[in-house]
């Protein structure tokens, strides 16, 4: 048996998916599952229980998970600490994140951590939030980074920055005339929201709660682009995160503007699997956004 075997074996359990584990390895469906009745063959034992719909461990396969984890994270403490000896920062560091924060949020870090360790390569994907919480869970991606974070057993959640929401409207909308706004003063405009599931809606669909308001979106979208170009042709008004407007706001393309009196936060952080090693590189991506994970601070 090679490591190879125990990493995809464990990736099978995890995802409970001969289809993700085959992703995860970028191997076919086929091939894991010859793996898996290889690691049978090889300890003599079933591992899977077949006779169920859903995907199932024996007794034995448990053991064979269990102890396969801990190969792994011995395997990948080893490489980490052979790198750090030899001062190498390289690899590639792969990024889950939501559309607003990567496009936004994102880019002068990677930007000043590339230029300081050109050698590191970064994958950045651009995922719903549900679905960077199961990129993280099934060790699909090093780190993600969410907004609204919620607290998982098995993710480590690091606080990374708070960003303002804020309004938006068409310059030669009314209410761009003002300075501020209060929340009151949206009550009876055609407003533009993300879809339902995104975090944000939640938190925008809870300031209308909280203020007696009824507001029921002309227009729904999945990702903060096209909310705002919704809003750049008058279709309506929008609340979006402050740090997603400043470019259209220096244009003059959409008046932004604070609310009165109050403060609408979205609270930003990087999620990473519990117990993961992190590689130089890992911890020098971190280091670059200012943060400080318990792992490192155990190192």
């Amino acid at each position: 048996m090679q490591i190879e075997n125990f990493k995809i074996f464990a990736d099978l359990v995890e995802t409970k998916s001969f289809s993700k584990s085959a992703k995860l390895n970028g191997i076919t469906q086929s091939a894991v599952s010859q793996q898996a009745r290889a690691m049978e063959r090889h300890f003599k034992t079933l591992l899977i229980d077949r006779s169920q719909k859903q995907f199932q461990l024996t007794r034995e396969g448990h053991g064979v998970y269990d102890a396969a984890k801990e190969m792994l994270h011995t395997y990948e403490k080893l490489l980490c600490e052979l790198q750090e000896m030899k001062k190498v920062i390289s690899g590639t560091i792969r990024i889950s994140t939501v559309y607003s924060i990567g496009l936004h949020e994102l880019p002068p870090f990677i930007k000043k951590f590339l230029h300081d360790f050109p050698s590191v390569n970064v994958r950045i994907e651009y995922r719903r939030s549900n679905l960077v919480y199961e990129d993280i869970l099934h060790n699909a991606v090093d780190f993600g980074l969410v907004a609204f974070p919620v607290k998982m057993r098995q993710i480590e959640m690091v606080p990374f920055r708070n960003d303002h929401l804020v309004l938006i409207t068409h310059p030669g909308h009314p209410l761009a005339k003002r300075h501020e706004i209060e929340v009151k003063d949206l009550a009876g405009q055609r407003f533009i929201g993300f879809d339902p599931d995104i975090p944000t809606r939640k938190a925008v669909d809870q300031i209308f709660r909280e203020n007696k308001l009824e507001c029921e979106p002309v227009m729904e979208f999945d990702n903060i682009e096209t909310v705002k170009r919704a809003v750049e042709i008058d279709h309506g008004i929008s609340i979006v995160p402050q740090a997603t407007v400043t470019q259209e706001s220096s244009a003059g393309t959409l008046a932004v503007l604070p609310f009165k009196g109050r403060e609408f936060t979205r609270p930003l952080a990087i999620l990473h699997r519990k117990g993961r090693v992190l590689t130089p590189a890992m911890k020098k991506f971190i280091e670059t956004l200012g943060l400080d994970l318990p792992e490192m601070r155990n190192a």
